[in-house]
């Protein structure tokens, strides 16, 4: 049994509409989601430790008592990285190591000048004082984002850094814990859902508050997130993840399909799509598709995020691939051709870019170095992935000399009396030089 896949020619009438309609998407949320994580968020901002207690052991069903319980310890965490199998230490090791190497790249530093008057302006770069990351539990199990969130924030130079992770049926995985200890992170709390975004937004007796949260959940936890930033930073509302591959038609199709399932395995809600100016290669993509399926373990996922939201579209040239990748702005973006470094300089929307048929999107998540958070649903158009300068702070640096307290002045009290602004006019006039 074959399935089937949406078939688009961007040259056809009526194709924005259908485009609109394959990326159409809201993330977040309903107002039932909306009522339910308002009550978690009110209930633990008032009773704090109980109310975590309390949810934690409805929603994991787990059997704690108090806070002690839900708390990991350092010795835990370096326990979980001593027992691991030597194949999966090792590999975790090398993948830390990519991600804190390219990470250091990032670190920002203060800078300043002096003006020929003696006047210094500069900016000086301070790192958050604490951060929370939420880390998925249960099935979905990352050790990839504990990695991918908490090194950047570690070579930011953040103090301390709290990790929330649920536990469902109080089950522990082992590679998230040994990851936590690689990664740097500080305090290990097993929450999860609204009430673990609550507790690293106002704090209760045992977690502390945190300056910003990062970090993937569900519909919950993104809930959450929207409704207590203002109160604590956040790095993004995300939605399903998304692949978009231009091929040249020169790649193995069986590769294709498999970087395209490599999202479509994620969820239902995931979107992946091909273009390519081909038609005869995106049949021969489609074929390996329906080949390849029946020897996934994740065949059902697969089946329906291809059938509800992938494409295989057909364009006129690579330019014109590269036209609609930026009208697109994937999260994901796989430059599966010849010369890639050649049309690079045509995308300008994307919150990934891999290059060549040999870079499979599977690198980036887990160990080519890059961070695997990244914007989604178009976002790219305006936002970027999750790095070091978003655990630091910018603070602009002013000192005027004299000369230049009362050169600048004259300019400061002429705009301030035309906005009728007369304390701050006289406040810069009392600096001016007779």
């Amino acid at each position: 049994m074959s399935i089937n896949i949406r078939r688009m020619d961007m040259n056809a009438e009526g194709f924005d509409q259908q485009l609109d309609q394959l990326l159409a998407w809201e993330s977040v949320s309903d107002t039932k989601v909306n009522s339910i994580v308002d009550e978690v968020i009110a209930r633990v901002r008032s009773e704090g430790d109980a109310a975590l207690v309390e949810y934690t052991n409805r929603f994991d069903r787990t059997s704690a008592s108090s806070m002690q319980d839900l708390e990991l310890g350092q010795a835990r965490l370096q326990q979980a990285l001593d027992g691991l199998p030597a194949d999966q230490r090792e590999a975790l090791e090398v993948a830390a190591q990519r991600v804190r190497d390219y990470h250091q790249r990032q670190k920002g530093e203060s800078w300043q000048y002096t003006e020929a008057d003696g006047t210094m302006l500069g900016q000086k770069i301070t790192p958050m004082d604490r951060v929370g990351i939420y880390v998925p539990g249960g099935k979905a199990a990352y050790p990839s984002s504990v990695l991918m969130n908490a090194i950047p924030a570690h070579v930011a130079g953040v103090d301390e850094i709290i990790m929330v992770v649920p536990t469902p049926d109080g089950v522990l995985n082992e590679l998230v814990l040994a990851a936590a200890a690689l990664a740097g992170v500080n305090r290990v709390f097993t929450l999860g859902g609204a009430q673990a975004v609550a507790a690293l937004a106002y704090g209760t007796q045992t977690v502390p508050r945190v300056d910003k949260i990062v970090g993937p959940g569900n519909i919950f936890v993104a809930t959450a997130k929207r409704a207590v930033f203002g109160t604590v930073g956040i790095d993004m509302i995300a939605g399903p993840s998304e692949i978009l591959v231009i091929c040249d038609g020169q790649t193995d199709p069986d590769w294709i399909a498999m970087d395209l399932f490599s999202q479509a395995e994620h969820d239902e809600d995931a979107q992946s799509i091909l273009i390519c100016p081909d038609a005869d290669y995106l049949d021969q993509v489609e074929a390996s598709i329906n080949k390849l399926l029946p020897t996934m373990e994740r065949r059902e996922i697969i089946e329906v995020s291809l059938e509800n939201r992938a494409a295989l579209i057909q364009v006129n040239d690579l330019e014109q691939a590269a036209e609609l990748n930026n009208r697109i702005a994937p999260e994901h973006l796989e430059l599966s051709v010849e010369d890639p470094e050649a049309l690079l300089p045509s995308i300008r929307h994307a919150g990934a870019i891999f290059m060549g048929r040999f870079t499979a999107e599977a690198l980036g998540d887990y160990c080519a170095g890059p961070n695997h958070v990244l914007p989604t649903s178009g976002t790219a158009r305006f936002s970027s992935p999750l790095g070091v300068y978003d655990f630091q702070k910018r603070s602009s640096l002013i000192m005027f000399s004299h000369d230049g307290a009362s050169e600048t002045g004259k300019v400061a009290s002429v705009l301030a009396r035309g906005e009728s602004l007369t304390a701050h006019a006289r406040s810069a006039e009392y600096r001016i030089k007779d």
